[in-house]
């Protein structure tokens, strides 16, 4: 016998063809990575967002971002994709799927090694480096430090870390981190693409994110302006949950691969 809240959840997806996702930190959480808010392991309970994520900081002292931008970057390459991540690649296969969008507030690449093919990254990529005056991307690649197997700390050397950041080939100005600093606007061209996917999926499903980074936090509004069904999926209630037609109690490795299960299950 399937659990009530399955049930409920299977009643929203029976029949979806065009499904977007709409993930944050919650989404990672199972494979090891901190999420942001969390008063006690979240990312800001331990490091400044003012000193580690403004554009400000970048120019009053690259050295010590660039350091830690690098090690969340060995970080995530550490991490394995959980079931969730898993179960969302398997769900692009069931038959009468036509498209499963992953638009994600994550700067990690555990969706595409999860298996996902089409993603949304709306606050850049650990993975992506581009020059901070002119833009162009950087292909020179960088070395990410180690990571140890056992419990890792969130900064390899503590706030002291430094490390210099390469210089653009064409104006030889500083590579920075493609992601999304505080007071930066969202990428254009991303930020189109997840207003196309919401408006356009007959199914909005969100996992891992608390709500309440705009305006990423506001694409939800669309799909439920258009009245297509939004289910949630997350252990406690968020600032999107009024929006959700209904919001599960679970968690995205718990819960994303019982619900595509159930779902091959009526194929």
């Amino acid at each position: 016998m399937r659990d009530q809240q399955l049930e409920h959840a299977l009643d929203l997806c029976r029949g979806a063809r065009r499904i977007n996702v709409f993930t944050g930190a919650g989404m990672s959480a199972e494979s090891g990575l901190d999420t942001y808010r969390d008063a006690t392991t979240g990312v800001w309970s331990h490091v400044d967002p003012q000193a580690m994520a403004s554009i400000d900081a970048w120019a009053r002292d690259p050295e010590p971002m660039w350091a830690w931008y690098l090690w969340r970057a060995a970080l995530s390459r550490h991490a394995d994709p959980n079931a969730g991540h898993r179960a969302l690649a398997a769900w692009e296969q069931l038959p009468g799927v036509e498209a499963i969008t992953i638009t994600t507030q994550n700067i990690d690449d555990l969706h595409e090694r999860g298996g996902s093919s089409e993603i949304i990254h709306l606050h850049g990529s650990l993975f992506d480096y581009r020059c901070t005056i002119c833009s162009r991307p950087w292909r020179g690649g960088v070395s990410l430090p180690l990571v140890p197997d056992d419990d890792t700390p969130a900064h390899p050397a503590g706030p002291s870390a430094r490390l210099r950041p390469p210089r653009c080939p064409l104006c030889g100005n500083l590579i920075r981190p493609g992601v999304v600093w505080f007071g930066e606007p969202l990428p254009e061209r991303e930020w189109d693409a997840a207003e196309r996917a919401m408006a356009s999926a007959d199914l909005v499903l969100i996992v891992g994110t608390s709500g309440v980074v705009f305006p990423a936090a506001g694409l939800p509004r669309i799909a439920a302006e258009l009245g297509t069904p939004i289910l949630e999926i997350s252990p406690e209630p968020t600032d999107l949950t009024r929006l959700c037609d209904y919001s599960w109690r679970s968690t995205a490795a718990t819960g994303l691969p019982a619900l595509v299960d159930a779902l091959a299950g009526l194929s």
